[in-house]
């Protein structure tokens, strides 16, 4: 089945598309595309040569894979970001075997509002009980990872466009907002739950 994906790139892509973006991202090295123009549009509009892709994926003979919005979720990016030592990765031990051979990771995105949510989980301020809440609250958006070159070759490039001066003025401030949102949710999230689940550091000690 093809969904129609989108991509933002700092200074545009060159050549054929493979699965090497950085390696500190929420789901690992791969090729990474959104269900909406708005999440990549905020990340790339700050760089004058930043190219938003619209993109169409042919999943039919692709294994996709799907990760639940849970804690596994959020304890799988605080992995991917380097949170959690390889010493200590056997607490993601089923979404590894969940995502093994998989070519598409499907999952929700950590978005502008959700960064500041897990932030503050991984820095200890915040319990998994109240990062679990969060996720319900907050609109995550989906994201599809390439993290295979043949998930990469079944992309198309439908459209590439550039922002004018004004669009990403517009974009940054946008970004900003969605940030502020996440703050004061996360905010009110923690005095809720102050008293109730673990803490990162408890959990990967266990």
């Amino acid at each position: 089945m093809a969904v129609t994906l989108y991509h933002g790139s700092k200074n545009g892509l060159d050549g054929k598309i493979k699965p090497i973006s950085r390696k500190l991202c929420d789901f690992g090295q791969g090729f990474y595309m959104g269900k909406s123009k708005e999440q990549p549009s905020t990340l790339i509009c700050n760089y004058p040569n930043s190219v938003l892709y619209t993109l169409e994926l042919d999943d039919s003979n692709l294994k996709t894979v799907t990760l639940p919005l849970n804690l596994d979720w959020a304890l799988f990016v605080a992995y991917n970001r380097g949170k959690i030592p390889e010493s200590q990765k056997t607490i993601i031990s089923n979404t590894l075997a969940l995502i093994e051979n998989a070519d598409i990771i499907k999952g929700y995105i950590a978005n502008d509002r959700m960064y500041v949510v897990l932030d503050r989980f991984f820095d200890g301020e915040i319990t998994d009980k109240a990062l679990v809440e969060s996720l319900s609250a907050l609109k995550l958006g989906i994201q599809y990872v390439a993290v295979t070159q043949k998930a990469c070759d079944s992309i198309k490039i439908l459209e590439e466009s550039k922002f004018t001066k004004d669009e990403r003025n517009s974009l940054i401030i946008k970004s900003e907002e969605n940030r502020q949102t996440g703050i004061s949710l996360a905010n009110q999230i923690c005095r809720q739950y102050r008293r109730e689940g673990k803490y990162f550091d408890e959990i990967i000690s266990e």
